[in-house]
């Protein structure tokens, strides 16, 4: 099953369940176009960059870095501009299709 809104819960499960499971989940976007993968990838090089291009002297100060750096991602919108079109795929994809 696809969750995209907790809502989404409610038409599949008995509103008790639904609730009881809507309070354990955590619901990330997704992107409906591209890679979500790709997407992560392309999320921990920035954060690789960004944030974590030094040393870091224990897990709570990289704890709080990688907090700091997630709240301003989200506070600017940042956003990946995706460039990877059919048209592409089918170019660099081209062994990948059928021919007709």
């Amino acid at each position: 099953m696809t969750i995209s809104t907790p809502t989404s819960l409610y038409e599949a499960f008995a509103p008790q369940e639904a609730r009881r499971l809507a309070e354990r989940l955590e619901i990330h976007y997704t992107p409906k176009h591209g890679s979500w993968l790709n997407v992560a990838e392309i999320e921990l090089s920035a954060m690789q960059s960004q944030c974590l291009d030094r040393r870091i002297p224990d897990i709570a100060s990289l704890r709080r870095e990688a907090a700091a750096w997630e709240a301003d991602r989200n506070n600017r919108n940042s956003r990946i501009d995706w460039r990877f079109t059919t048209a592409d795929a089918r170019i660099k994809l081209k062994r990948l299709y059928p021919n007709f």
